[in-house]
Order: structure tokens, then sequence, then C-alpha cells
């Protein structure tokens, strides 16, 4: 064989699995589609977003806030150019940043399309229609997403968009009409709610971010109407049509009539679908499970002995850090060694502002389950530090067993959540108790004292602020 391992797909699942494989001295290659690594989330995803929230937040607090602090800023514009071009820019300096470490780690990179000859063969076909093939003892798949849609939403990538004409908008959509309530639309549509936009967010269920605890979700919704978002839940669109000069959304509401909505851009963001076009999986007979995605088992593996596949084409949540685990996980494993993972205790954050981010069992879930728990929560308007920030929304919630007192979820609405997230993360990764958490000296002014007043809360109803 030519390789040990094989990975087909560049994104933070492949290039971390490559990277994991060569540390264990296996013979690594990896294969990427287009000419940057770094895959959906590098190019089109994770850190394009992050850099236009960034500057987008910049200029919001200029127009917003800077007055309050004492700073002059009455001739502040926007330069949307420059700002696309910064975050190209970043997104330019992290591409390469993972050439260097395939070059670093001798991983061989291979551009083109990989698609399975049989399951120790892998074809690649590069931009120019040229064909090589290489071997491999091991390959995984590491292909990622792309954005979903449903009949009559059909993105034309001009006024009809998903997330990666988004990120390339040089305008300030005036008038933006998201449909999908979930991570990727809140998130795109903050970056234009605070350059002057008004968000009309067309949601099929009753809430944002459904799948989170419903705290976080009704603690979102009130920040985000304050930004100037309107809401639209229990609605089912039915059509977005082009008019040329704009876009109108056709949606039925929860009575069942039809309801129009009018825009300058529809951002079509209902979710991502797994990524497997052109792989040729029918040729190394891996069979595929639910919703188009390839069927692993609780190890990673396909049926065909030696194919694996992580991240965005497996079950599971569909995040870059749950796919980075899943290839250290893989790495290991076909090096012999007996790695573990706990899907329970990987965060989900979403990048408005104040963000939101959460780890473990939602209330709701607790519920369904018939476990006896406990809550505590703490608002960030009583910490200082948010006061002295101006950043007094949100507040943190824990989850805890009534009777071990084990902290079971923890879920927050607060400036810099998708940092003080992880002291939930690994205080759950030790089994800590809300006591536990509780006796933690924290520093003060910090944010994360709100997290020791939301554990003195749900210990013994003891917070000291409120």
């Amino acid at each position: 064989m030519d390789y040990d391992v094989v990975i087909i797909g560049s994104g933070p699942g492949g290039y971390v699995c490559a990277i994991r494989c060569a540390q264990l001295g296996l013979k690594t290659a990896i294969i990427e589609k287009y000419n940057n690594l770094g895959g959906t989330c590098l190019n089109v995803g994770c850190i394009p977003s992050k850099a236009l929230l960034d500057s987008s937040e910049h200029y919001h607090n200029a127009t917003h806030n800077f007055e309050k602090h004492g700073i002059d800023t009455s001739a502040v514009k926007i330069n949307m150019k420059q700002m696309i071009a910064r975050k190209n820019d970043v997104v330019n300096q992290t591409s390469d940043g993972v050439k260097y470490l395939m070059d670093k780690n001798k991983v061989d990179v291979h551009y083109g399309l990989g698609s399975f000859v049989d399951k120790n063969t892998v074809k690649v076909t590069d931009e120019k229609g040229k064909e090589s093939t290489i071997t491999a003892k091991n390959v995984v798949i590491a292909t990622g997403s792309k954005p979903n849609y449903f009949p009559g939403m059909e993105p034309d990538k001009d006024r009809i968009i998903t997330s990666t004409e988004m990120l390339n908008l040089e305008k300030v959509a005036k008038n933006l009409i998201v449909i999908g309530g979930g991570v990727i639309g809140l998130e795109l549509g903050s970056v234009h709610a605070r350059l002057g936009a008004n968000v009309n967010v067309v949601e099929f269920a009753d809430s944002i971010l459904p799948t989170m605890d419903s705290a976080v979700s009704k603690e979102l919704t009130k920040v985000l109407k304050k930004e100037g978002f309107k809401f639209n839940f229990n609605h089912r669109v039915q059509n977005v049509e082009n008019t040329g000069k704009g876009v109108v959304v056709t949606a039925l509401n929860k009575k069942g009539e039809e309801v129009k909505f009018e825009g300058d851009y529809c951002l079509v963001a209902v979710g991502r679908k797994p990524y497997t076009e052109g792989l040729g999986l029918d040729n190394a007979g891996v069979k595929m499970g639910e919703r188009g995605m390839v069927d692993v088992d609780d190890h990673l593996k396909t049926n065909v002995d030696g194919i694996y596949a992580i991240g965005d084409v497996v079950r599971g949540a569909m995040l870059a850090h749950k796919a980075e685990e899943e290839g250290v996980f893989v790495a290991e494993l076909i090096a012999g060694q007996k790695p573990h993972l706990n899907y329970n205790l990987i965060p989900g954050v979403v990048y408005t502002w104040p963000e939101a981010a959460a780890v473990g069992k939602t209330e709701e879930e607790l519920k369904a389950e018939g476990v006896k728990y406990k809550v505590g929560s703490f608002p960030l308007k009583a910490l200082g530090r948010a006061r002295a920030s101006m950043d007094i929304l949100g507040m943190v919630k824990i989850l805890a067993d009534a009777e071990t007192d084990e902290v079971l979820g923890v879920h927050m609405v607060s400036a810099r959540a998708a940092d003080m997230i992880m002291e939930a993360v690994t205080a759950m990764e030790y089994r800590a108790t809300a006591e536990d958490m509780a006796r933690i000296c924290h520093p003060h002014p910090t944010y994360t004292e709100a997290t020791k007043e939301a554990a003195l809360a749900a210990t013994e109803d003891r917070a000291l602020h409120i």
C-alpha cells in the first residue's frame, strides 16, 4: 500500500486526523477537492463568519455604545469591501496555516476529487481532469457537509442565497429575510442587523434554537429583538421568488393562512446535509445511513473493514470541534490505542452577541428522561463586570442531579460565553457537583462569577449577589 491512512477531506476533522496519524508514525495522505485546505469551516463557515461577526460588532459598538464611554464617533461609516477583504485575509492565513501543519508533519497532500475504486484504492481527479490512484490500508471519509434547502426555497446564488454567498455579500441587506432560526441564520443575520439591516426570521418551529435549553432560546430571542430582529414562528415556507430587485417569501402560518414577506435578500439557513457526492461509496461497498449520512458504529467504523467516517458525514452535531475529536479518535484507534470520546460533553456555541453556549443535558431532556434535578440560575445584570462593560444581557443556568448534586447541564447567554463554557465542560468531565463549582474561587470582576453564583443557587439556593 502507498499509505497506512488516506483521509478524504481537509476540514477540521480531516486535517486533525491526518496530524494525529502522522504523530503516531502512520504514513498519511490527505485528499482535498479544492485548492485551499481547511474545508467548509476555515473557508466558508466558522472562521469567515466569526471574522464578519467581530467586524460588525465593532461597528455596532462604535455607532451605539462608544458615546456612552465618552468616545465621539460621529463620522463612522461602513466599508463593506474592506470588511470582506479582512475576512478573506483571515481565511487565507488560516488555510495557509493548515498547509504548514501538513508539511511539518510530513502529510502528503493530493488536490482533486477523491473517489473509491475499491476499499483500498482511491482515485484522485484534479481540476483539469487528470486522474491518479493511491492505495491505503485505511481510508477515513471526512468530506463534511453543504447547505441544505427544501423544495420551493432553492438558492439561485443571486438574491436567494446560502451562507456561502452571504459571506461575500459586499452590501448591507437593508431588509434581510432569514429562513431558519438556527445557529447559521442567527449568526449571519446578526452581522447585517448590526450594520443596520432589518432582519425577518421565518421559522417552522415555535422558537429559535429548538435543540438548546428553552431558557437559552427565550433569553436570546429577547436579546435579538432588541437588536432589531423580527421572529415569525410556526411558519412553513412554501416558495421563495427572486423578483429581480428583491425576494418574496410565501409561507403558511400556524392557522394555515398564506403570509408573504418581502426583502432584498433571502438567506436559506435550514441546516446542512452530508456531502458524499462523487465519493463512489458503492465501489467500496460502504453502507449509507439515514438522511444521507454514512453509517458507522460506536467506533466510527463503516461496514467495510478499514474504512472510517467522521464529522458532518456521520450522525451527531455538525460541529468542527466534534469532527476534530473524532479525527483524533480514529487515528488512535487505527494505531492500536483505546481512545474515548464523550459526546454528551461536546459544547455548542452560538456566536451572536452576547454569545450562547451549552454543554450536557437540557432541562427538557431531563424531564423527558424522568431524571430528578434542581436548577440554579443567575442574571448577568447582577455582575459588576457586566455593568462595567455594558454587557448586562444574559444569564447562566446550571442543572444538577437532585440526589447526587452532579452537574448534568450548563446553559448560558453571556458576553464571552464561548470561552466561559469550558469551565463547565472541564468540571463535568471530572463528574463535579454544583457544590464543587460553587466552592471554586472565581476572580473578580469577571463574567465567570455568574457561573459560581448559578452553582451556589443550584446547591442550596444561596446565590450571594441576588
